[in-house]
């Protein structure tokens, strides 16, 4: 099916008239799904703030955190880097944060960002200011928050974590752990339970004109941000759009076998007293891609039980890979942020 034609982003504004206020959207989020909404939505607004789950334990933030005790840095990494400056300054910080150190001894496989980023956490005592710190040091075009100040842990309760049991019901432990299970999550939660939000990420989701949740690894990536209670009491109360972009595909482990449906109902389950203006749903991939060719219906009423429209439209690369293309993904979230309405004129 041939890419469809988008039109530039944005209207024109008019000679001497005065620039429109940027929307302020606040993307919620971890990984690789929240660098790919990063990178649409800087096309789009430069008053953007990531809010990023801080459960990670595995690979080089897991030994951060286990010598240290500090908040995995990570997806705060992952999310800084997408938001670097479109120069040449910019892109070449966003790769030497990504760059990881090679050889045998300690710093094998640690990521530059992950040091920098746990050094400055030391000298400065504040997890916040740290990251504003390396964000100006990278002329990020927005901000970086982590959910919580706290490390997290994610507990899952897994059908057939042992494949020698299929039925069985067991309580699986760990962010990565979870990620890779063989079985099917049923629900998940945190420890500690009832953990405190950053009061910064709560402002930036009370302030927003659009809350923008997903994609990414919906166990343990999306749903997290739901179960800390300030920010799911921010987000059921603010005045905000909010809008859930679904997975291209499911992700083998956490959503193996899961139709698109099933991903709204697991986020309804978890949050009930949420509710979505529109849910982002790329069109390939329910009419014979990735999901097979799904329920529609079946999706348009889990998208109703959230009290969302659905919105269909095309925002994957073209290469086949379940990976989303940048500037369809802008162009996708700009017409639903002009097309399903907001709080006035933007600010």
């Amino acid at each position: 099916m041939p890419a469809r034609q988008h039109r530039a982003i944005g209207p024109r504004p008019r000679t001497g008239a005065p620039r429109p206020q940027p929307v302020r959207v606040t993307a919620l989020g971890g990984g690789q799904g929240l660098s790919a909404s990063l990178s649409a939505l800087r096309r789009l607004t430069t008053e953007l703030t990531a809010v990023v789950t801080v459960a990670d334990d595995g690979g080089s933030s897991g030994r951060l955190r286990s010598e240290l005790g500090v908040l995995p840095p990570g997806d705060l990494r992952k999310a800084l880097a997408a938001l670097c400056g479109d120069d040449d300054w910019g892109r070449t910080w966003s790769e030497v944060i990504q760059q990881r150190f090679s050889g045998n001894g300690e710093l094998h496989g640690h990521a530059v960002g992950n040091l920098l980023i746990v050094a400055l956490w030391e000298k400065l005592g504040d997890p916040v200011a740290a990251l504003d710190w390396v964000g100006r040091l990278l002329n990020v075009q927005g901000r970086v928050l982590p959910m919580s100040a706290v490390p997290l842990d994610i507990e899952a309760l897994v059908r057939g974590h042992d494949p020698a049991e299929p039925c069985r019901i067991t309580a699986v432990r760990g962010q990565a752990n979870v990620a890779s299970t063989p079985g099917t999550v049923q629900s998940i939660k945190l420890l500690p339970e009832l953990p405190p939000a950053v009061p910064e990420a709560v402002t930036a989701v009370d302030q927003a004109d659009w809350v923008v949740l997903g994609p990414g690894s919906w166990f343990t990536s999306v749903l997290p941000h739901l179960l800390v209670p300030e920010l799911a009491k921010a987000l059921t109360e603010t005045r905000a759009r909010r809008l859930l972009t679904l997975n291209l595909a499911p992700q083998p482990g956490e959503t193996e076998g899961f139709s698109p449906q099933r991903h709204l109902e697991v986020i309804a389950d978890h949050a009930p007293g949420l509710a979505v203006d529109a849910i982002l749903v790329d069109e390939r991939a329910v009419t014979g891609g990735a999901f097979g060719v799904a329920d529609l219906a079946g999706l348009e009423k889990a998208a109703a039980r959230m009290g969302a429209a659905l919105v269909l439209d095309q925002v994957a690369r073209g290469d086949g890979t379940p990976r989303h293309d940048p500037e369809l993904l802008a162009a996708a979230y700009d017409r639903i942020f002009r097309t399903h309405g907001r709080i006035g004129p933007w600010r």
